[in-house]
């Protein structure tokens, strides 16, 4: 199977040296990365299987050195690939050999806080996790949570529409971002919405949010913060199979109770989370949910009673409510680990689809029969509240052959999601990993439109290619 990346501009390659001379005049020499040694930090990101080298790094510091750098590689014909801390599980960073990486982690400070109006600006190379330990000191957060959030930035939440745990209650980035300040291909600099809770004409901001990079680069974000609840408690459910499990988080939602998370772990999962965090987690059953509610104790406890009365009839065999903060602290510290606590025992590649709630418990039991079917593991641990599917297939690249089975495994259970009525992805973005599936998804008419979209912002088709479309796409456009 594999990923293909297209054939490098042998012009460009060629021309190296003197787009590097260009380059080095437009940014300080510390910015500017050029020896193979220091590349090769940039030329993968979470999606570690596949790799190209870049002809060079460029790491500005302001709006205006990226609108510099920009406007260079536009008229020079050089591609350029928006990084942020490279966390994309979807291949969404990794650059070609005749292209630039454009990273701003360095653009990292909160330039303004609005409490009043409840509001944050903030230079988009800073971490999703920093903004929320900027405004703790007066009660207030940044909702979105990716599991990432010690380490992604803000571009790239914005890229892929980041969500996490608590997506279910919070929404994901689209719900939390006001506007932006963008750099495009032509180093033109643009401001979309602002410091306000909605913004006259076409709306602009909702195009930019998770189009992977490929209509500009985002600079500067204004976000929404939010006041913190006045507390928090998780509570944990274990069953016996996971249609029970699939099952009972569908009657939370279809009984009208929203909690701030909804998570799903499957026995795998469990196993390989207890055995790094510690957390409590019940060993002796097929599937377990961590369901968290928020606000007053008195709030708290009668929306725990009532989500425990739901669970009854489907029969849980543990339930178990945190009882301190450091229960509560161990409990999210397994979920939030699981990725790099699976990375522990196995090789994995972790997918990220999304389906109507409703469909839970059929499409858990297809997703372990594809597993099976391949000889493969699958540990499943997602946003169980909106259907937000993320199952690891864990492999190891030592047998031959076994890497290709995950990505069959993964394809399979990506065309499932489709099968049911979901889509493609939830958060992670299209990327590399799920380009050449977007036919299944959507028809020539639907993507025709699409790379419409995108043409308009780069007609030249250089800012972060080969990713999302098809690579015959743009001939078809």
């Amino acid at each position: 199977m594999g990923i293909a990346f297209p054939q490098p501009d042998q012009a460009i390659l060629a021309r190296r040296e003197e787009i590097l001379a260009g380059l080095a005049r437009l940014v300080a020499p510390e910015a500017l990365i050029v020896t193979e040694d220091e590349r090769r930090a940039f030329e993968t990101d979470g999606l570690t299987a596949y790799r190209q080298m870049p002809l060079a790094v460029v790491l500005p510091s302001t709006t205006a050195e990226v609108s510099a750098v920009m406007r260079f590689c536009h008229e020079n014909g050089v591609k350029v690939v928006p990084r942020g801390a490279g966390t994309s599980l979807c291949g969404g960073a990794i650059p070609q050999q005749d292209a630039i990486v454009l990273g701003i982690a360095k653009m990292n400070r909160v330039l303004h806080i609005d409490f009043a109006n409840r509001t944050a600006r903030v230079e988009a190379g800073i971490t999703n996790l920093a903004i929320s330990q900027a405004v703790a000191y007066e009660g207030f957060f940044y909702a979105p949570d990716p599991s990432s959030q010690l380490a992604c930035t803000i571009a790239g939440n914005i890229a892929m529409n980041s969500g996490g745990a608590h997506c279910l209650k919070y929404g994901v980035t689209t719900n939390n971002l006001l506007g932006v300040t963008m750099v495009l291909l032509d180093g033109t600099v643009v401001t979309l919405g602002g410091e306000h809770l909605d913004s006259a004409g076409y709306d602009l901001l909702g195009l930019i949010t998770g189009s992977e990079g490929q209509l500009g680069i985002v600079t500067e974000a204004v976000v929404r913060i939010l006041r913190a609840a006045e507390g928090a408690r998780p509570a944990l459910l274990g069953f016996d199979s996971v249609e029970d499990a699939g099952a009972c988080v569908a009657a939370i939602i279809g009984a009208g109770i929203i909690p701030v998370a909804l998570e799903y772990m499957d026995r795998p999962a469990i196993k390989i989370c207890e055995a790094f965090a510690h957390a409590g987690y019940p060993l002796d059953v097929e599937a377990m949910l961590i369901v968290e509610v928020e606000g007053s104790d008195a709030e708290i406890d009668d929306m725990l009673r009532r989500i425990v009365a739901i669970a009854e009839p489907f029969k849980p065999k543990t339930v178990k409510v945190s009882q301190s903060e450091a229960e509560s602290a161990a409990i999210w510290k397994g979920r939030k680990s699981a990725f790099g606590a699976t990375g522990r025992v196995a090789d994995y590649i972790c997918m990220d689809g999304t389906i109507p709630t409703g469909q839970l418990p059929q499409v858990l039991k297809r997703i372990d029969e594809i597993a099976k079917a391949h000889g493969l593991g699958v540990a499943n641990v997602f946003h169980a509240g909106d259907g937000n599917l993320h199952p690891l297939v864990m492999f190891d690249t030592s047998k031959p052959g076994e890497m290709e089975k995950a990505e069959i495994v993964g394809e399979e259970i990506l065309k499932l999601c489709v099968e049911v009525g979901g889509c493609l992805t939830g958060e992670h973005g299209v990327g590399i990993e799920k380009r050449d599936l977007m036919t299944f998804q959507f028809n020539e008419a639907d993507l025709v439109q699409q790379m419409r979209v995108r043409g308009v912002f780069d007609p030249l088709w250089l800012l972060n290619p080969a990713k999302v479309f098809p690579l015959q796409g743009r001939l078809a456009a």
